[in-house]
C-alpha cells in the first residue's frame, strides 16, 4: 500500500501523521528533528511519499534524509496549490495556513470556507468559492495567552488548561481558566458572526487539538476536526506528486 508521511513543524511541537492509500493510520509527535529520530520513523514506514510544513527553522539534513528515502516535497508558497492566493507577499502565507486552505478545498469545494486553527497561534483563514485564499487573521493561541498572563505580572501563575471551569472564577485559576478559554471562545464566536456580516453562507472548520473541547463552548456550528492540517498536507503532496 502506498504509504506517505505529513511532518507539521509548528512553534510548539513536531508532528506527523501516517496515511495508507489516503486513510490516516497513526499520529505521533518528535522529540527533535535530528536524524536518529526521523530514521526511526522512516524504518517503521517506509513511506514512498513525504511532505513538510515547517514554521520554523529546522535543520536542513532533516529535509536531505527525506529527500534521500522518499519522493519529498516542502510546502511552501511555490508548491502547486489547489487554490489561488490573491493577496500581498504570498511568500510570506505560514505552510500551516496553506495546508489548511488545501484541506478545505479538498472536502468543501465550490463554497466558502473559515478555517480557524488552533495552535500556539489562533489563526483565522478564508477561502472563498472561487478557490481562493484571501487572508484573515492571526491572534494569540491559548497556551501564549497563559504564558503572558505569567510573564507580564509579578503574582499570577502560570497553570495549565482545565476544562471544568465555571463562568464565574472563584479563585486566581478559575478566574484565568474563565477569562482564557471563555474569552478565546467568544472571541471565536465574534470572528465568525463579523464574517457572517459580509459572506452570507459559508463553512467553518475548527482544527487544532483542542478543536472537540472549543467546540462545545461555542453558539456558531462549526466542524470541528483535530486532523484538518494533515489532510491538507495530504492533498498538497498527491496534488504535487
Amino acid at each position: 500500500m502506498a504509504v506517505t508521511i505529513c511532518f507539521d513543524f509548528g512553534n510548539t511541537r513536531l508532528k506527523y501523521a501516517v496515511f495508507e492509500d489516503r486513510k490516516m493510520k497513526a499520529e505521533g509527535n518528535l522529540n527533535d528533528d535530528g536524524n536518529s529520530s526521523l530514521d526511526y520513523i522512516l524504518e517503521k514506514y517506509h513511506p514512498q511519499k513525504t511532505i513538510l510544513s515547517s514554521v520554523i527553522d529546522h535543520s536542513p539534513e532533516f529535509e536531505e534524509l527525506l529527500a534521500t528515502r522518499s519522493r519529498f516535497h516542502r510546502l511552501s508558497n511555490k508548491s502547486r496549490l489547489p487554490f489561488s492566493t490573491p493577496v500581498g507577499k504570498p511568500e510570506t502565507i505560514g505552510a500551516d495556513r496553506l495546508a489548511l486552505a488545501a484541506a478545505a478545498v479538498e472536502f468543501f469545494p465550490g463554497k466558502h470556507n473559515l478555517v480557524v486553527g488552533l495552535g500556539t497561534c489562533i489563526t483565522y483563514n478564508f477561502i472563498s468559492k472561487y478557490n481562493a485564499f484571501l487572508g484573515g487573521g492571526i491572534s494569540p493561541g491559548m497556551e501564549m495567552r497563559l504564558k503572558s498572563l505569567n510573564d507580564y505580572t509579578a503574582k499570577l501563575p502560570l497553570i495549565k488548561p482545565d476544562w471544568n471551569f465555571p463562568l464565574v472564577g472563584y479563585d486566581t485559576r478559575t478566574n484565568i481558566t474563565s477569562g482564557v478559554i471563555l474569552g478565546m471562545a467568544k472571541e471565536i464566536d465574534g470572528m465568525i458572526d463579523a464574517y457572517s456580516e459580509r459572506y452570507s453562507n459559508f463553512n467553518v472548520l475548527l482544527t487544532g487539538g483542542d478543536a472537540g473541547y472549543f467546540a462545545q463552548l461555542m453558539k456558531n456550528q462549526i466542524f470541528a476536526d483535530p486532523h484538518l492540517i494533515y489532510k491538507g498536507l495530504y492533498a498538497i503532496s498527491e496534488y504535487n506528486n
